[in-house]
């Protein structure tokens, strides 16, 4: 319910900021020289919470008979993520991430020990030959205790991956990785589930120290190297515009999920995220606007295309929680990939065949990315966007 609030209020301040251009308005002239797609003006695919592996099914079945509806919801896994860029084509990824500063918070789920007391078969114990998360350091997992197998357990494993990929690609189209920020705690019927540790001002700024420690500056696109002498970020977004295809190519920019307290800590002594490795994702008219997470393509498709128009960069998902993919309903898709968003998200780059209806999700004619529907200029083209040396 608080995220659903939270959406609503978020989509009325940006219809109310200030008045936009004219739908599918490009951006001034130099967009259209040959030569000069900039990051905005291309459309490609990501995966929602890329680390995700499906739970053990002793533990899917007990969480089936508790709630079908949750268990629906967490009914799919992705690939490991080198193997996301490099046999899905997928160019943006989501990871969830938790603060645990003296390490061990998420070393002992309670899952193993439900199924247990319950008499199922073992699943399969949590993956940590090495024994990361004991740890101190940024985890990766979706929810404590009955959600927590993950493809890379800590923050710095899942950015080193992507790292040796791209090293290996290094012409590569940027990649973006939205990064949440995670505390929620879950009702607990006694089993000792976990309580998060709230994200405080040094737990933030160690989301950037982690990032900093894998990436170099010259392997980042941050906030300050869009800003440039802008005095804004959104000043500089909507008049320079996003660096162009040439320049970003083998890089990586960061953004935040957050719309709330965390995203307030981040931007503290921060002003338009001054000195800062993650875009925000915020509201037209703040200095710090540039990146929007606009998640319903069918409530808010007119909206998404005319900030993409603008020169924003937008986040949408293509389908939520397993439905479309059960259903075989394209239509969140379709309007998806028509928005003009540059990152479209989805469970599902290939069908499930367990659900037998065939859904997936692809760029239309294929490839892992296309010009912008939106805002691409009239000399892109989308066969020679992306170009790896393998």
């Amino acid at each position: 319910m608080r995220r659903a609030l939270a959406l609503v209020v978020g989509t009325l301040l940006l219809w109310t900021a200030a008045p936009a251009r004219a739908s599918g308005e490009r951006q001034g002239p130099e967009h259209h020289r040959p030569g000069q797609v900039r990051l905005n003006q291309i459309q490609v695919l990501g995966t929602h919470n890329s680390y995700h592996v499906h739970g053990g099914p002793s533990l899917f079945s007990l969480l089936r008979n508790f709630s079908p509806a949750l268990a629906d919801s967490l009914d799919y896994g992705q690939l490991p993520l080198d193997q996301q860029l490099a046999g899905q084509g997928i160019r943006q990824f989501e990871l969830d991430v938790f603060t645990d500063p003296f390490g061990g918070l998420y070393a002992d789920p309670a899952g193993p020990r439900i199924v247990a007391q319950s008499g199922l078969p073992p699943d399969l114990p949590p993956n940590d030959p090495n024994g990361v998360l004991r740890r101190p350091g940024l985890k990766v997992l979706h929810v404590q205790d009955i959600d927590f197998r993950s493809t890379c357990l800590t923050f710095r494993i899942c950015l080193r991956t992507i790292k040796r990929w791209s090293d290996e690609n290094p012409s590569h189209l940027p990649l973006m990785i939205l990064v949440e920020l995670k505390s929620d705690a879950i009702p607990d019927p006694g089993f000792g589930f976990v309580v998060p540790r709230p994200f405080e001002a040094a737990d933030v700024d160690e989301v950037d120290k982690e990032i900093r420690s894998v990436f170099s500056e010259r392997e980042l696109i941050t906030p300050d190297d869009v800003r440039g002498r802008n005095d804004t970020l959104e000043q500089a977004v909507l008049t320079r515009g996003w660096p162009r295809l040439a320049e970003a190519r083998g890089k990586v920019l960061f953004t935040m999920d957050n719309e709330g307290r965390e995203k307030d800590l981040y931007l503290a002594g921060h002003p338009s995220l001054r000195g800062r490795v993650l875009f925000t994702s915020s509201r037209p008219g703040a200095p710090e606007a540039g990146f929007v997470k606009l998640n319903d393509p069918l409530s808010d498709g007119a909206l998404i295309r005319d900030l993409a128009a603008r020169g924003y960069i937008i986040r949408t998902r293509a389908d939520a929680d397993t439905v479309q993919a059960r259903t075989g309903d394209t239509t969140m898709r379709d309007a998806a990939l028509a928005s003009g968003a540059q990152f479209v998200s989805t469970d599902y780059p290939v069908p499930n065949p367990a659900f037998g209806t065939g859904y997936f999700v692809a760029l239309p004619g294929g490839g892992t990315a296309r010009c912008n529907p939106v805002s691409a200029p009239p000399s892109c083209q989308g066969t020679r966007l992306e170009r790896l040396h393998r």
